[in-house]
């Protein structure tokens, strides 16, 4: 595994778990507001040192009873070839696991909860499927996100949906076309975009346009509140 970042706590970023979080090296997408601009490249492209995967187990070997979960997120985790290794390695310890995905490898997906490697997983949704090509560089399948979304809500123990909200990527329409998506999902978060931190494409954040206010993002949620059984605002 390339694990670029290492987060030892966390109260919030695994649902009613304390957890640590490792941040995956390279994503295949080239989001804008990113804020982990760091993680994008591939390992082979970013200079740097990786954390020892040695270390890292050696820290949960000792956090055993007072760390109760993983999560897993990047970068985009399912890039990783050895990742199944790495969960099956981390439920023997007796952890709980969460991944985060962007659902462009619905075949690792399928195999993670083959194996009951998952507990919880969350799929970032970008945007609707023929606006895919703003994030995603060179041609893509968009059918592989459809098979992601409906892995999740056939198989996966618990999960959520997930979008940050910005323009051009989101509007009413588009969030309408995302709810058709996810009809009948259990959880849906809409995310606000953070200006305050360091993203993939420094001036997209300069750019008021792109930002919907409080009020815009209650909007968003009712467009998309009949399609789904919850939806957040976080």
């Amino acid at each position: 595994m390339y694990i670029r970042g290492f987060q030892k706590n966390s109260l919030i970023d695994f649902p009613e778990t304390i957890a640590c979080i490792l941040f995956t090296q390279g994503c295949n997408f080239i989001c804008p507001y990113c804020h982990n601009p760091d993680l994008v490249a591939s390992p082979q492209k970013r200079a740097g040192n990786l954390y020892d995967e040695n270390k890292i187990f050696e820290f949960l070997e000792k956090r055993q009873g007072f760390i109760e979960g993983v999560v897993i997120t990047g970068g985009e985790p399912t890039l990783q070839k050895d990742l199944l290794f790495f969960c099956h390695k981390i439920k023997n310890m007796g952890y709980k696991l969460k991944l985060d995905s962007n659902g462009t490898r619905p075949e690792v997906l399928a195999k993670l909860f083959k194996d009951r490697l998952v507990d919880f997983i969350s799929m970032d949704i970008k945007t609707s499927l023929e606006n895919y090509h703003l994030v995603l560089p060179g041609k893509f399948d968009t059918s592989k996100i459809l098979e992601s979304i409906h892995l999740l809500m056939d198989q996966a123990p618990a999960y959520e949906f997930r979008t940050t909200c910005v323009r051009p990527f989101v509007s009413n329409k588009i969030m309408d076309d995302i709810g058709k998506m996810i009809m009948g999902a259990s959880k849906y978060v809409l995310q606000k975009c953070s200006r305050d931190v360091s993203v993939l494409k420094p001036d997209f954040i300069t750019t008021d346009k792109n930002f919907f206010s409080d009020k815009e993002m209650l909007e968003l949620q009712k467009t998309i509140d009949k399609y789904v059984a919850i939806s957040l605002v976080r």
